[in-house]
């Protein structure tokens, strides 16, 4: 690792981004014979369908590691950049819109899918939930909406050249890099004006020019934060809110992911522990994690790899900062997590290289699904004053490094205003589905409980082994589907939830012990 695009996207989306799973995929045009997630497909010019004020044109949505497509009509809606001033810069929404499926009666309020992050795109991040969302498109339309600043409304993202390794990880570094990424980005965006608040005015924006009375919000992530703040403002026009992995909207996300973190790891590397077949072949994860991060802050070391995607025999330098940000993204899906043990084992003893090619390919991989830009926009403002070092934290797999960084790039990057009650509870009687994951290094369980507090027509439901984005798992699916239904989370059977069962740690390449 050693260029500024891994410091970068290291820091800001590792360390302070409330993160959707979705950016773990191969980015969608990967895929041999897949468009570009979001690009019309070449077809006959037709006469535009006009939902409302808006007209739509046909166009395929690409799914990642699939050849199937989704087939959706495509348009834009240009709002103003800064609403003080609504002859100034505009910003044209990407929104694509996935109709009803089935012939009959169709339901006249939407369902607004928000994207996680922040940063990722709703329209490149939405194929692969469809299945989830296909008995709720028999009757209801899906609107997915680019947030400003992503996808393809107006991106803001920085493209960092290579520098020396040396000072990949310092905070005068990382605050160099931002200073010349908000540079480079203020020529085409004022920076102050991508905060979540704008986006919520947006949501309304396009809400209103659709015709839609109340409108269905599904957000996963940083998305719960964008729903619970449109719920907030708009109470009247919201008729439920599905809030996946959720963000509180009381909480300050500068120094949460090193202790939440390490409370997930306790809890997933428990299952070797408790495993007497994977104890005895790999030892403590924790203490093994511990040793391999000492000696590689200690000294880092230069490895040869195979590049996972070229395939091509490569050379990089393995450090202890590359392993924590590796670890992280990993504990997001406990499924996958269950390799970690047996990597850190392998890298204790020698082998690093299995390690050094994850971690390439999935620094590459953040950088295509995250506007890194538009996050720290929306970080910067809503989040700068909870950047700070904690005690507590100097001996987690993060430690404060990251939160540091990030409070360096904040001092050199535009804020945006936002209102005084920004940071309050959510507090509404509007319908909501709170949905948590036992083993989410992000957004814990306990986050769940305490949303739901101050939500009268709320439930929250804690998916057993499960990490971070469950909206798919199990039969939650079947659960989402009837509460967009009915809009009532405590009429829920959810004993299908039980049959959910823990991942199996690998005890080598093959797999679990059998």
């Amino acid at each position: 690792m050693n260029s500024r695009k891994t410091r970068f996207v290291l820091a800001a989306a590792i360390a302070a981004a409330i993160l959707g799973y979705k950016a773990l995929q191969p980015k969608p045009g990967d895929a041999d014979a897949a468009p570009a997630a979001g690009a019309p497909a070449p077809v006959a010019a037709a006469k535009p369908v006009m939902l409302g004020r808006i007209p739509f044109t046909p166009c395929t949505l690409s799914a990642p590691m699939s050849k199937d497509s989704l087939e959706a009509l495509c348009g834009t809606y240009a709002v103003p950049e800064d609403r003080a001033h609504p002859d100034g810069r505009k910003v044209t929404l990407n929104i694509a819109w996935l109709q009803p499926t089935a012939n009959g009666e169709q339901q006249p309020d939407p369902v607004f899918f928000l994207a996680g992050g922040p940063g990722q795109s709703a329209v490149q991040s939405y194929p692969p939930l469809d299945p989830v969302f296909r008995d709720i498109r028999k009757q209801r339309s899906v609107l997915l909406i680019d947030q400003r600043g992503t996808g393809k409304s107006n991106l803001l993202t920085c493209q960092p050249p290579e520098d020396d390794a040396d000072t990949m990880f310092s905070t005068s570094a990382m605050q160099a890099q931002a200073a010349a990424c908000a540079a480079t980005l203020s020529k085409k965006a004022d920076l102050r004006f991508y905060t979540t608040t704008d986006a919520v005015a947006d949501l309304d924006a396009v809400r209103q020019a659709i015709g839609a009375r109340q409108v269905n919000l599904v957000g996963v992530s940083y998305g719960t934060r964008v729903a619970q703040q449109y719920a907030m403002r708009h109470p009247q026009a919201t008729r439920s809110i599905v809030l996946d992995s959720v963000v509180p909207n009381a909480l300050g996300l500068g120094n949460i992911f090193a202790r939440n973190l390490d409370d997930a790891l306790a809890l997933q590397f428990g299952l070797c522990s408790k495993d007497p077949a994977c104890k005895g072949r790999l030892g403590d994860p924790r203490a093994e994690l511990d040793t391999l991060l000492a000696h590689l802050r200690a000294q880092p070391v230069t490895v040869d790899y195979r590049d996972a995607r070229s395939g091509e025999r490569k050379q990089g330098v393995l450090r202890a900062e590359t392993v924590a940000g590796l670890v992280r993204m990993y504990a997001y899906m406990p499924l996958a997590a269950g390799l970690l043990p047996l990597l850190i084992h392998e890298a204790n003893a020698g082998h690093y290289d299995g390690l050094m090619a994850l971690a390439r390919m999935l620094s590459g991989g953040m950088q295509d699904a995250m506007a890194m830009g538009m996050q720290l926009s929306v970080v910067c403002s809503e989040d700068a004053s909870s950047m700070v070092a904690r005690a507590d934290d100097a001996g987690t797999v993060l430690g404060n490094q990251m939160a540091e960084g990030m409070a360096a790039m904040c001092k050199v990057w535009p804020k945006g205003r936002v209102p005084d009650d920004f940071h309050q509870p959510l507090s509404t009687a509007v319908p909501a589905l709170v949905l948590e994951g036992e083993f989410d290094p992000v957004t814990p369980p306990r986050y769940g409980r305490e949303v739901v507090q101050s939500l009268p027509n709320g439930r929250l439901f804690v998916l057993k082994g499960q990490g971070h984005s469950v909206l798919g798992a199990g039969c939650m699916p079947k659960l989402f589907t009837q509460f967009i239904e009915k809009t009532d989370a405590k009429a829920l059977d959810g004993r299908c939830l039980d049959s959910l069962a823990y991942p199996a740690p690998f005890l080598d390449y093959n797999g679990a012990a059998p």
